[in-house]
Parts: structure tokens; C-alpha cells; sequence
């Protein structure tokens, strides 16, 4: 008896909204009331993918498991891909917080002034986040973007196919266009935004926050930080937005974030896309009585999902090796946008990498990259297996 009331004692203080400082503090499982076996399995089938540099398991804010592939450790830089689109999102509701935007059924154009076109002007920022906006939605998905100098000029001359708000596409011009309407309403870019905002708030200071070459945040994509810092963000979700004392998002926001907006988005080729749902930059992979998990996504494999009720991050990062800068730079790589195809351009690009005609580390090419080891398989072929097994943490009985 006495032994369950020490139990109990301490569980209760590791879940009072413990928050890591410059050192993140760890507890074992049994502790935090998990089941050794089930942690197990969870970063079992993490590992099983070859492609996994990093994965980070919290529980009531401490570290509770983590791994990393070889050559890899709680310092190395993953690659956010569009898992950043959550991030500058966020600032999106610190923006309504602070009354510098009104409303998310604003229409865009009150903060962009390409927008005041007839076919845009009624489009809002809801519907930008929730990747309704009805923009013109080719087959390469707007992924080509992320090859020309300027970001902006190219979101900007994208048209307008669909009535908005009637349907679902993931269209990372959407995300590209939260930088201008964050400049528009702040004067300020989003990447000194999300320092000075979120970033300096939560103690996160290694980081790399990339910009085109024409001086644009990329907001759609592109934040290098580490697994742990990765889930400093997943944690200030998980406490309604909440950092220690300070109220850094408001909760209305957060849950605003958090809700089942679109049930369930097409497929998109990833084996596991017709069962999530989507809302404000966020995907909804789990949505029943059982649990409700909140993540954000990016491609090749990262991810940070979040279980609010149970008060659970696991982040997971693949294999990245950073280039220098913060600004990209193509040099020899330039030609790759006319190709037409971001699979394209990554077949060739590696295949000059292999015969080493183009090195990411030598300066002349600056850019987020992921080579093919950092390319996910089975991750996504266990996905909903993991997605269960993470709804599934607690001891039995």
C-alpha cells in the first residue's frame, strides 16, 4: 500500500506542467504511468525504417525515451520539410491575440495588396490555412517553388481555379502567402516574427530559419532544429499554448488549431492520407473515443504528434545533414527548375552528388536537402499502426 501511495505521490508531481529549461529534464516510464513494452514497440517500429535519424518521446512535459540512428544525437539538426507550416501558423493567432488581425474570415487582401484582384479579394485567411483557398493546384503541387529565387513572385502569379472554402487541396502556395499576410499586418517578416514571438519564449535558440534568395521567410517549409527542440513547439501546443507563466498563444487559437476542420483529405499517394483530417496548418491522424492525436507533417517523414489529453509528444526527424547559411543559394543546381518536376530534380541532383560533381558543404549550394536516406518507407507503412500504438501508451489495468 504504501508503495502504490509513492506511486501515486509521484506521479502527481511530474505532471504538474513541468516545462524543460536549458537542460530537459528525464523520467522513466513507469513514472509517468506508461508500459515499457508498448514504449518499446512505438520506437521499434520507428527504427525499422532505416530512414530514421531521431525520435523523442515526452509524457508530462519530461523525456521519457529517446534514439537516435548512428552518427546522430540529441544535437543534430533534422529538417522540418512542411511540418514548419504548423510554426508559422501559430503566429497567425498570436497576430488575432494581439488584435493586429481581426479575424480569420478576414479576406487576405485586407494584408496583401496582390490580392485585391476579382478573383481573390474574397479569399480569407481561414481558408488559406485550412488549404481551401481554391488556388490553382497543378500536378507538381506547387513543390517547384521551392526551386526559384523568389518565393513570393511565384505564390503571388498562382490563379485562382475553385470557388473558396468548397475544397481540400494541399497547396504549399497557401503557406507560402502567411508570410506576406504576417508582414502586411506587423511590418515585420515571419522568420523575426517566430524568433522574437515563440521561439525566444520557449528557449529555443539553435536553430535555422530559411529564406529564398530574394530575402523571403519560407514558410511553408524549411525550420533545421533538433528532435528535442522540435518538440518544445509539440509541448507548447499540448499546453494550450501556455509556456510557464507566460500565455504565448492564446487557448482559443490552440483549440481553434486543434478541431476536426476537414475529416478526412484526399490521397495524396502516402498510404495513411485518406484517414487524417486537417485544420489550421495541423493534421488530425487520430479522432475517436480512444484519443485524439494532432500532428504536424512534413515530407520524407517528420513529424511531432501530439496527444493533448494524455499530455504526450513523440517527435521524429529523418536523417539530415544541414548545409551552410540560412539563405538559399542554387549555384550549378539552378537549371533543376526547368525540369518541371521536384522528382526529377532530386534524381538528378543525387546522381550528381554521387559522382560528387555537387557538394552541399563546400558553399557553393545552400539549401535544405534530404538525400535518400533520409527517405521514409516504412514509416508510412506502419503509420496507422503507430498512430494506435501512441493512443496506447498507459499500463494495463
Amino acid at each position: 500500500m504504501r508503495v502504490l501511495i509513492i506511486f501515486f505521490i509521484t506521479l502527481f508531481t511530474l505532471a504538474e506542467d513541468y516545462f524543460p529549461d536549458e537542460n530537459w529534464e528525464t523520467a522513466s516510464v513507469e513514472e509517468v504511468g506508461l508500459a515499457e513494452n508498448k514504449v518499446a514497440e512505438l520506437f521499434e517500429m520507428t527504427f525499422e525504417d532505416d530512414a530514421t535519424m531521431s525520435a523523442v518521446l515526452i509524457k508530462d512535459g519530461y523525456i521519457v525515451h529517446e534514439q537516435y540512428a548512428d552518427g546522430f544525437d540529441q544535437n543534430s539538426f533534422g529538417t522540418s520539410w512542411s511540418t514548419a507550416k504548423s510554426y508559422y501558423a501559430a503566429l497567425i493567432g498570436i497576430s488575432l491575440d494581439r488584435g493586429e488581425i481581426d479575424s480569420l474570415d478576414d479576406p487576405v487582401s485586407k494584408y496583401v495588396e496582390s490580392y485585391l484582384t476579382p478573383e481573390k479579394e474574397n479569399i480569407t485567411i481561414r481558408q488559406i490555412l485550412n488549404m481551401t483557398s481554391g488556388l490553382e493546384f497543378p500536378s507538381h503541387e506547387h513543390e517547384m517553388m521551392f526551386l526559384e529565387a523568389d518565393h513570393v513572385k511565384y505564390a503571388e502569379k498562382v490563379g485562382v481555379e475553385n470557388p473558396p472554402g468548397e475544397v481540400f487541396q494541399y497547396n504549399n502556395v497557401n503557406s507560402m502567402m502567411i508570410g506576406e499576410i504576417l508582414k502586411g499586418a506587423t511590418g515585420k517578416t515571419a522568420k523575426v516574427l517566430l524568433d522574437e514571438r515563440i521561439f525566444s519564449q520557449i528557449g529555443l535558440e539553435n536553430y535555422t530559419a530559411w529564406e529564398d534568395s530574394a530575402g523571403n521567410t519560407m514558410t511553408y517549409c524549411c525550420l533545421d532544429m533538433s528532435a528535442r527542440d522540435y518538440s518544445k513547439f509539440g509541448l507548447l501546443f499540448n499546453r494550450d499554448g501556455k509556456w510557464k507563466d507566460k500565455q504565448i498563444i492564446s487557448k482559443d487559437y490552440v483549440d481553434e488549431s486543434l478541431q476536426l476542420y476537414w475529416g478526412a483529405t484526399p490521397d495524396m499517394g502516402w498510404s495513411h492520407s485518406d484517414t487524417r483530417g486537417y485544420s489550421l496548418q495541423w493534421w488530425i491522424s487520430k479522432f475517436d473515443d480512444d484519443a485524439k492525436i494532432y500532428n504536424t507533417s512534413g515530407k520524407f517523414g517528420q513529424f511531432i504528434f501530439i496527444d493533448k489529453e494524455r499530455d504526450v509528444v513523440f517527435t521524429r526527424i529523418t536523417k539530415y545533414r544541414p548545409s551552410e547559411g540560412d539563405v538559399q543559394k542554387w549555384g550549378a543546381l539552378g537549371y533543376l527548375r526547368f525540369l518541371g518536376s521536384i522528382n526529377r530534380a532530386l534524381v538528378v541532383s543525387r546522381f550528381l552528388m554521387d559522382l560528387g560533381l555537387i557538394k552541399l558543404d563546400d558553399g557553393s549550394v545552400s539549401t535544405p536537402y534530404t538525400t535518400a536516406d533520409g527517405e521514409s518507407k516504412e514509416f508510412y507503412e506502419n503509420y496507422v499502426k503507430i498512430i494506435d500504438r501512441m493512443a496506447d501508451l498507459e499500463k494495463d489495468g
